[in-house]
């Protein structure tokens, strides 16, 4: 009997990317957070049916909330639930960490936004960028950037 090649590849445990965050913001720190969420909203979750780019971190009082992300019901969710796709969901996170994160965003104007959703041990957990917006110029400028560092692969690449 022949026997089953194993794939190399694990499985991914990102569920979702914010990849208007890093055009809009330079992140300057990176935190990862807990979530507390409904048995629908895991099995969404599980489904891949979350979209995170138009939400944001808030701080409020001695907690941190997240706003504006849309997780999807599925279908087959339970009857005598009424699912609420863009409720509010706190955020766990270490005292110390949200009295960093507090210091950050009333003192020195940052902004906390959403970056990724992922699975770490069966648990959803949202990472969180400690931000600064943008402006034109400088998203012209990482583009750029970007741009010749494409280029110069293919040069090196290609010997050319």
């Amino acid at each position: 009997m022949a026997k089953k090649k194993k794939s190399s590849k694990a499985p991914s445990s990102t569920i979702a990317l914010n990849k208007k965050a890093r055009h809009d913001y330079s992140i300057e720190e990176k935190f990862e957070a807990g979530l507390v969420l409904e048995g629908w909203e895991v099995k969404s979750l599980r489904a891949g049916r979350v979209q995170m780019t138009e939400s944001y971190i808030l701080v409020k009082g001695n907690e941190v909330w997240w706003l504006g992300g849309l997780i999807t019901p599925l279908l087959s969710a339970s009857t005598h639930i009424k699912p609420d796709q863009t409720r509010t969901r706190k955020l766990l996170l270490n005292r110390r960490e949200i009295d960093k994160l507090i210091g950050a965003v009333e003192r020195k104007g940052y902004t906390l936004v959403p970056l990724a959703m992922f699975w770490k041990r069966g648990r959803a957990k949202l990472e969180i960028g400690l931000a600064k917006g943008k402006k034109a110029h400088d998203k012209r400028a990482t583009e750029k950037e970007r741009d010749w560092s494409r280029e110069k692969e293919r040069i090196l690449k290609h010997g050319q």
